[in-house]
């Protein structure tokens, strides 16, 4: 509720929105972007850099040799093991053509994985409808999934109990997805390897079996220009023309650059009649409407007309006080 009247758009520099406040977004009619897939190959790479880590047990050797000592253990290959993917996106499409190249048999979940995805999935990646099948099965399991209500502690203790003995986990999502604890109590007694975690913090830092990073996924040079590209990009076809680019509140929404004498959008509710209210108000005014598009999402919807003329604050403010609307805004 902080956000300030003037506030127009959120371009969140990464993937991750758990920071913002989305309902006050909602309500006060502010779109939230962030930019997707510009740090998929930064990710991936760093994600099987650890993986090879964990499994060859680098990270406590070298610790060992510095102390002068000279340990003699066995790690596993990669070559022949049994990747899990839970979360299809840019990032986990990409460690499962990877890890095929590797050698490796993958199993992919991700209910909601778009055409897109699909499209770009090796043919060779095993899709399957059932999470339980990826901890039943896998001999590695990498996390590629938003945090939300539905994947929040999806790792628990009871989905350790089905996995594979010497599992290793890998965790490059958010650290609320895995319940740590139970991984740490499954690391005592032997039936995880290893955990590999992004996101440190008192529960997992400094103990035995899991290697935790600060944060850095998607911090390289390449990825850090592609995101910055991105988001500047969202802003401005936001701002010049309205066009809504890869939101995670409001609906997509693309007319294209603004020709016409006016453009003006309107976030509102996704409810009946609100469209033909709109146009009444143009018509009364005698405003030509030369195009427009309404699309929605949830509970949430965006409407934008191109006009033969501009629109006045009159005008503006008869479309604001319709019942439903949350925000009217003049692009042109």
């Amino acid at each position: 509720e902080k956000m300030p009247e003037s506030l127009k758009i959120i371009s969140r520099y990464g993937a991750g929105v758990d920071r913002v406040d989305m309902p006050a977004a909602h309500r006060k009619g502010i779109t939230v972007t962030n930019t997707p897939g510009t740090n998929s190959v930064a990710v991936c790479e760093l994600a099987f850099a650890l993986m090879l880590a964990a499994a060859r047990d680098i990270v406590p050797l070298d610790a060992q040799v510095k102390k002068g000592e000279w340990p003699r253990t066995q790690g596993i290959e990669l070559k022949g093991k049994t990747l899990g993917i839970i979360g299809l996106g840019a990032i986990g499409v990409k460690v499962a053509n990877v890890a095929r190249h590797m050698g490796m048999e993958v199993y992919g979940y991700d209910p909601y994985v778009s055409v897109d995805a699909a499209w770009n999935l090796s043919r060779d990646v095993k899709h399957v409808l059932n999470v339980e099948e990826i901890f039943e099965t896998c001999d590695i399991i990498t996390i590629h999934v938003p945090l939300m209500d539905s994947t929040k502690g999806m790792i628990n203790a009871d989905a350790i109990a089905k996995m594979k003995d010497g599992v290793i986990l890998l965790n490059f999502a958010r650290d609320l997805l895995v319940d740590e604890k139970a991984v740490l109590d499954a690391i005592k007694a032997g039936k995880v390897r290893k955990y590999v975690s992004d996101f440190p913090n008192p529960t997992t830092a400094g103990q035995d079996g899991v290697i935790v990073i600060p944060h850095l996924g998607a911090s390289t040079e390449e990825s850090e220009d592609n995101c910055a590209k991105m988001a500047v990009k969202e802003l401005m076809n936001y701002l010049e023309n309205g066009n809504i680019v890869n939101s995670v509140n409001y609906p997509n929404c693309d007319m294209g650059i603004c020709n016409q004498a006016g453009r003006v959008a309107i976030f509102h509710r996704n409810i009946t009649n609100m469209i033909s209210q709109f146009t009444t108000v143009l018509g009364n005014q005698g405003i030509n409407i030369t195009d427009m598009t309404n699309k929605s999402k949830g509970e949430y919807a965006y409407t934008m007309f191109d006009l033969e003329s501009a629109v006045s604050a009159d005008i503006v403010e008869q479309l604001a006080a319709i019942e439903g609307v949350f925000r009217v805004r003049v692009v042109k």
